[in-house]
């Protein structure tokens, strides 16, 4: 390789090399997409009405870091054997997959309460839907807004 070849080389690797590593206009920067949450939660409750109410979804309003959120759901149940909540889902707007987590319960689980730590991909809304052993949905959202995303990975096809 001669010295003006090589050169090129070094070049043209630098330029790359800067290229990918320069931080991209703020014009090119888009937001996480929406995903087909509404579809998804159609398909869970069918031609069922969710009623809001009943359910309390915490989640901090503001978070710094999308990698690690603290997030529990409580619903307002006596969890008898005739009255108790089935499942608890956890969807999410902008999350490369819109159901984030589900929880299944019975009467034997004494209380109607779940904490986690979940990701979250971007400024969203976050919805919990409790499914009752009487077959009523009951909901809460919350918005969160999110300062360091998380879950940047494409969604499978």
């Amino acid at each position: 390789m001669g010295v003006k070849s090589r050169r090129r080389f070094l070049t043209v690797a630098g330029g790359l090399a800067a290229a990918t590593l320069a931080p991209a206009p703020r014009a090119q920067i888009m937001r996480t997409p929406l995903n087909h949450m509404p579809a998804v939660i159609r398909r869970l409750v069918g031609v069922r009405s969710i009623t809001k109410g009943r359910v309390k979804l915490d989640v901090p309003p503001l978070v710094e870091n999308g990698h690690l959120v603290p997030l529990s759901v409580h619903v307002d149940s006596p969890m008898t054997a005739a009255n108790h909540v089935k499942a608890i889902h956890v969807f999410t707007e902008r999350n490369p997959l819109p159901e984030m987590v589900t929880f299944r319960l019975g009467p034997r689980a004494g209380r109607a309460r779940v904490t986690t730590r979940v990701r979250l991909a971007d400024t969203q809304n976050v919805v919990a839907i409790a499914e009752l052993s009487d077959g009523s949905f009951w909901s809460d959202t919350t918005h969160v807004i999110v300062t360091l995303a998380a879950c940047l990975e494409e969604a499978p096809v």
